[in-house]
């Protein structure tokens, strides 16, 4: 393992060296008798890094929504990029979840067996307006149903919605996935300064570590607190600077020579 680091391989290769060993010792041990333990374990697994989540940008959200134009799918992707429904969440949804008179939706299928309830905006609930006249008269049952083909009338499985995805994301030319949806839900949250623990709640997040993953994406909040702080701390007052250069010229100057640039 060592050799393999200091190869400079990442912690993911590395780990598929170790995988290719454990199998290997595998069939010595089942087809050739190699005596005692498997001598590559799991706990020699590097620790792969997480990748932060990928907000889309709001020309993004605009550019995708765009080109969902039908009710269902409208209202689908919505439930996702304002409510934060995992995609599995938004399979299992089923109608008598929805209260649209309290505008709030009970998550049952939440990951973990953790329900919890969310919330409809304005956008949300006018696409579920738009869409539920042409659901409701089939009966109970999954919110979102499958409307044409073989599997007419039965409720879209996951791997449909993502595929829904993909379609749209090609036409849109925005790189969005279901769970893009998700982080962009909350990183606007974030910055429009909603509590965190509210995040962590609306989300499903059973820690509160998983939600602040979030902040350390959420640059415009960040610059936010910082001009706010900054000017509380001038409005005070600040100590005499000395006397000003007069003329930036020579400073320009040095920094430049340093830099290894002519001085413009």
């Amino acid at each position: 393992m060592e050799h393999l680091q200091r190869r400079g391989l990442k912690a993911k290769t590395v780990n598929d060296y170790l995988g290719s060993l454990k199998q290997w010792f595998t069939y010595l041990q089942a087809e050739e008798g190699l005596p005692g333990p498997n001598p590559v374990k799991d706990r020699y697994r590097l620790k792969q890094p997480r990748p932060l989540p990928r907000p889309l940008r709001r020309e993004e959200v605009a550019r995708l929504l765009q080109v969902i134009t039908r009710p269902r799918d409208r209202a689908l992707f919505l439930m996702m990029l304002r409510c934060g429904l995992r995609v599995a969440e938004v399979a299992g949804l089923e109608l008598k979840d929805l209260d649209l008179r309290r505008r709030a939706v009970a998550v049952r299928e939440a990951k973990g067996g953790r329900e919890r309830m969310v919330y409809l905006s304005d956008e949300v609930l006018e696409a579920l307006v738009a869409y539920l006249p042409a659901r409701l008269p089939l009966g109970p049952g999954p919110v979102f149903l499958n409307e044409k083909g073989p599997w007419k009338g039965q409720g879209l499985s996951i791997r449909g919605i993502q595929k829904l995805m993909e379609a749209y994301a090609r036409k849109s030319g925005v790189e969005a996935t279901c769970h893009r949806l998700r982080h962009t839900f909350a990183t606007e949250l974030l910055n429009a300064e909603a509590d965190l623990v509210a995040i962590q709640e609306l989300l499903g997040h059973s820690w509160i570590t998983t939600t602040q993953r979030y902040c350390r994406v959420s640059n415009v909040q960040v610059k936010r607190a910082y001009f706010q702080a900054v000017r509380e701390i001038e409005a005070r007052g600040s100590p005499p600077w000395p006397e000003p250069t007069p003329s930036w010229q020579p400073l320009t100057a040095e920094v430049h020579s340093l830099r290894g640039h002519p001085v413009p």
